[in-house]
């Protein structure tokens, strides 16, 4: 986010309008865009009874997620504590999606455990793998972990449309434009066995990631799109970005 616009979102007044506006674009692209729902016969049925799960799905696909969800299940995102993370969960709480703070540099043992206890009380989880900060479509651990200890199973999603912008953020973030066709795309559910060996664990994170990025290229190649590459494996993050990501995905 540029100097200057941070500077006049550090008021609360202008924050809080800046994020109704938000909504309300959001809103406005759901409302005159056409969509479609692929792969959602095993979350509906997790819903229907009223059992939790976990919705992973890239950082630059957040926007227009919240509407994958089923209106009236709580759903709760984990979102970090840094000022962006303050606008995106102003955001969705326009939208009915309640938010946990943390990340592991800042309150992140406070937001696991309020994640496990949340989707132990029935309430679902949603979790961006590669944030806040990537590398980009690269997932962490940190959802996994969720998922071990609460004991409920994965589900990879993803949103496409066919008209956007790309923004030249690390995870370049897609704004989704108005009258558009749009398509969301479930994966298939991936559970984390509570006696994982580390081996089974790296091998989950991965099988993670890949879903992500198969079913996020397909939406977007369905909607006419070039797909978005994933950062290159070689690229590293400053010390303290790491230890944020390797324990939570954030948004």
């Amino acid at each position: 986010m540029a100097g200057p616009l941070k500077t006049i979102l550090k008021s609360g007044q202008v924050r809080r309008a800046a994020c109704a506006l938000a909504a309300t674009w959001i809103r406005f692209v759901h409302a005159t865009s056409r969509w479609q729902v692929i792969g959602d016969e095993a979350p509906n049925r997790l819903w229907d009874e009223g059992k939790p799960f976990i919705v992973a799905f890239w950082h630059n696909r957040l926007m227009m997620l919240s509407y994958i969800w089923r209106q009236g299940v709580p759903m709760n995102m984990l979102i970090s504590q840094h000022r962006d993370g303050e606008l995106i969960a102003d955001t969705i709480a326009h939208l009915g999606i309640k938010s946990v703070r943390g990340s592991s540099s800042r309150d992140g043992a406070q937001a696991l455990r309020t994640m496990v206890k949340a989707l132990k009380h029935g309430e679902s989880v949603g979790i961006t793998p590669d944030g806040p900060r990537g590398p980009r479509m690269r997932a962490t651990d940190g959802v996994i972990s969720v998922a071990r200890l609460a004991g409920v199973p994965i589900f990879p999603a993803t949103v496409a449309t066919s008209r956007r912008r790309v923004l030249g953020s690390w995870d370049r973030f897609l704004v989704a434009l108005p009258f558009c066709r749009g398509v969301y795309i479930w994966g298939d559910p991936v559970d984390v066995p509570r006696d994982a060996s580390e081996s089974d664990l790296g091998d989950i994170r991965q099988l993670i990631e890949d879903q992500l990025t198969v079913i996020s290229n397909r939406a977007d190649e369905m909607c006419g799109q070039s797909p978005i590459a994933p950062a290159q494996q070689i690229e590293t993050l400053p010390e303290t970005d790491q230890a944020t990501n390797s324990s939570q995905g954030v948004a």
